[in-house]
């Protein structure tokens, strides 16, 4: 089921700050807080570039049951795809679920809200 997504965006040094005060005790992160942190508007604009953005829509409408079907669906190599995916995994914005020998790709979340900073 496709859901929200509340993206942050803080620099490692600050990142690496906020999380020695949660570990610490000093700051316990609200429900509202982002879940999901990069270090740059260009690293997240790098995974949700708007080719990307575009292939989550191709993977919600076609709903391809292959990295192959996607690849004829997007026009996008299978490498390429691959790669891509596995890193919006990673953030838990697709998942990858494994059919046979299989890999097929569903949609986790639909909608982005960007936070800079806590």
């Amino acid at each position: 089921m496709a859901r929200e997504m509340k993206i942050g965006i803080m620099s490692r040094d600050d990142f690496k700050k906020y999380t020695m005060a949660i570990a610490g005790g000093e700051i316990k992160p609200g429900e509202d807080q982002p879940k999901v942190w990069f270090d740059s508007l260009e690293s997240m604009a790098q995974v949700l570039s708007t080719k990307n953005r575009e292939l989550l829509k191709i993977i919600k409408e076609e709903e391809p049951n292959s990295l192959r079907e996607l690849s004829d669906a997007s026009g996008r190599r299978v490498s390429n795809l691959s790669r891509t995916l596995k890193t919006m995994e990673i953030y838990g914005i697709v998942k990858l679920e494994k059919q046979n020998r299989a890999a097929k790709p569903s949609v986790c979340v639909e909608n982005f809200q960007a936070v800079f900073g806590i």
